[in-house]
């Protein structure tokens, strides 16, 4: 077996780990997956209570990265996110030393990321695009390897800030957590329940989820299929689309390129299909299409908008 595959099967092997503790939302491990190989942040969205941060826990346990949580609540500060500079005095003089803040992490849970006001959630911008803090004048660099995966509740809820759309720009990929089955919901119970049920285990480590990320990076891509993903991100700005006021940034479709290839990696595959690339769009573009007044009215959704781009190439090309 070659180094490729056996990295293709321990990451298969954290899937299924995984699972054992998060019952159904396959696809929902899969995308978070495919970010943190892929080097990205995720913004999980779903009602309270749907496991989005016994998830991020255990994703931090099986691929063995040191785990920090911020709550976010609407009296959080800035410094509380980064850390601050305190005094130190001793016997013949005083000093700033630096006391780090939960920020310096592998996986950072941001838990309710929208309940904070505006100007704390911006103290995350640096760290999850430059992997640095700024405090004072001095920079400190984050751990590496680095992700924020931050959960959001729906705003439509009570208490809710919507996120600046700079922030909403550097997460890889949005991810909708749904509500379960009803067999999926017993097996939640029941695992909840069961003190005696098989935890997940740690299966990799920092270093060899690093070499994978380098692997999935060097995976190829034809420039068909490269059209098609420019193609994807340039419809976004279709000024013909009553439905869409702002289209994606360029980030997107960078963001659709590595997500791409990740998903081969993944699969076994040496190269990037047609699939990859619509599968990834979804939670590449949901959260960087600005929806028009019409949009709201009419109840057309961003993801709707991205199936009927889709469609409309998929029909072009044909």
């Amino acid at each position: 077996m070659s180094e490729i595959e056996e990295m293709q099967a321990k990451l298969a092997a954290c899937e299924r780990e995984i699972g054992k503790e998060i019952i159904g939302q396959r696809d929902v491990i899969r995308s978070v997956m495919l970010a943190v190989l892929s080097g990205g942040n995720v913004l999980l969205e779903g009602m309270p209570g749907l496991g989005k941060t016994r998830l991020v826990n255990t994703i931090s346990h099986v691929l063995n990265l040191s785990f920090k949580r911020i709550q976010f609540t609407p009296d959080l500060m800035p410094g509380d996110i980064t850390g601050t500079n305190i005094m130190v005095r001793d016997a013949e003089s005083s000093s700033f030393k630096f006391e780090p803040g939960p920020i310096f992490a592998n996986i950072i849970l941001a838990d309710e990321i929208n309940r904070a006001t505006p100007k704390t959630q911006s103290a995350l911008l640096e760290a999850m695009q430059e992997h640095s803090v700024t405090v004072g004048n001095i920079s400190h660099r984050v751990p590496e390897p680095f992700f924020v995966l931050a959960t959001q509740n729906p705003i439509e809820q009570e208490g809710t800030y919507p996120l600046p759309e700079a922030q909403l720009d550097r997460f890889m990929f949005k991810i909708l957590v749904g509500f379960p089955s009803k067999n999926e919901l017993k097996g939640i119970v029941d695992l909840t329940e069961d003190r005696r049920a098989e935890k997940a285990q740690t299966l990799i480590t920092a270093e060899e989820l690093v070499r994978a990320s380098e692997m999935a990076g060097d995976i190829k891509i034809a420039d068909a299929v490269m059209d098609k993903i420019l193609d994807i991100v340039m419809a976004t700005h279709d000024r013909n689309n009553k439905y869409i006021r702002e289209g994606a940034s360029p980030r997107a479709a960078q963001a659709i390129v590595k997500g791409a290839k990740a998903r081969a990696f993944m699969e076994g595959r040496y190269n990037v299909s047609f699939d990859d690339v619509e599968s990834v769009a979804y939670p590449v573009l949901r959260h960087r299409i600005l929806l028009s007044f019409d949009a709201v009215s009419d109840n057309v959704t961003e993801d709707k908008i991205i199936t009927g781009i889709i469609q409309k190439l998929g029909t072009q090309n044909g």
